[in-house]
């Protein structure tokens, strides 16, 4: 996983509430394995239409997503937040998150950031009338930054220093391979080994 300190970039405005994982990446695309691949199905229903948020060039390379309330809700999968990150997305701002869905951002390097309702509502105002507006989720300040307005928000201290420090469960382990080594080194040769 990619550190993540800093994301800036414009804004694409979602200004819909209770948008479920099977809206975000429906179930016909959950038969892959890998955790690439997801990105050109993303809100594939939604998309059919061609007049989605997505669809409109003006919004083409946004790397931030500004959305209504309970984003992420509904099934546990893994892949919503994989699509999103393939899409290219590095952080999402809303009201409010689905507990799993925010977890398993956590887990893939994607940024949920919570801010008031009112909050939320400039930002997708903002970028509904100036798609070229720009924000910066600084992570380390815990700051959304734009033109003429700076708005903290809090996160869970541990989520913040793996995203930080880039790093997924795996690379939590791998931080211990040195105490795990020596504990190995000492353990009686009798004991089951893993190798």
């Amino acid at each position: 996983m990619e550190p993540v300190i800093r994301v800036g970039g414009r804004m694409a405005p979602l200004d819909r509430a209770d948008v479920d994982t099977d809206q975000i990446i429906p179930k016909q695309f959950l038969k892959r394995i890998e955790r690439t691949g997801y990105g050109p199905f993303l809100f594939f229903d939604w998309r059919a239409g061609g007049d989605f948020v997505l669809d409109k060039p003006e919004y083409a390379g946004a790397t931030v997503l500004v959305t209504g309330a309970n984003f992420g809700c509904g099934s546990s999968r893994e892949h919503a937040p994989w699509a999103l990150r393939d899409y290219g997305f590095k952080a999402i701002i809303a009201p409010s998150f689905a507990d799993i869905f925010r977890a398993n951002c956590f887990k893939t390097g994607l940024l949920p950031v919570t801010l008031p309702e009112s909050q939320v509502r400039h930002l997708i105002d903002l970028a509904a009338e100036d798609p070229a507006a720009e924000v910066v989720v600084d992570l380390r300040a815990q700051q959304v930054r734009g033109d003429g307005f700076s708005y903290p928000f809090e996160i869970d201290a541990f989520a913040r220093e793996c995203l930080l420090g880039g790093l997924d469960e795996i690379g939590l382990v791998e931080k211990h391979d040195p105490d795990i080594a020596a504990y190995e080194s000492r353990r009686p040769a009798w004991l089951p080994a893993v190798k």
